[in-house]
């Protein structure tokens, strides 16, 4: 019978038998497959919400631009706007064509943001306290 030493601690030395050692071996080999299964149901999952994007001409794209960008058909209106984008900044569009808000009636700054100007006060809210009332 074959038996090993371990020396867990400088000073100390412990015999092994192979059945203890074939044991924790078989227990580490059991853990590695029940960790291995959780990484799959892992990556199953996150593949599902990770779906492959291509563009073909007819979605307003002039071409592709290396494995993973695209140049696009940009409007007149947003010309000072860089054309190329990756694709994780990209969605498809299937809105019909006559739904397209038209640009002409928003305000845009120099940096192109949306600038909202109030067009009526609807309504106002008056805060009562014992003595007074303020308008807010």
């Amino acid at each position: 019978m074959v038996e090993s030493v371990v020396y867990p601690f400088v000073g100390e030395a412990q015999i092994l038998d192979p059945e203890l050692i074939q044991e924790t071996i078989e227990e580490i080999v059991q853990i590695k497959q029940g960790m291995q299964a959780a990484r799959d149901r892992q990556k199953s999952y996150a593949d599902l919400k990770r779906k492959p994007m291509e563009f073909q001409v007819e979605d307003k794209v002039l071409e592709r631009v290396g494995d993973v960008a695209y140049k696009l058909d940009l409007l007149e209106e947003l010309s000072r706007v860089h054309n190329t984008f990756h694709v994780s900044n990209l969605n498809k569009c299937h809105a019909d064509e006559p739904l397209v808000v038209p640009l002409d009636g928003l305000l845009f700054d120099d940096e192109l943001h949306f600038m909202e100007e109030p067009v009526e006060i609807v309504d106002r809210e008056v805060k009562r306290l014992k003595r007074s009332q303020i308008p807010l």
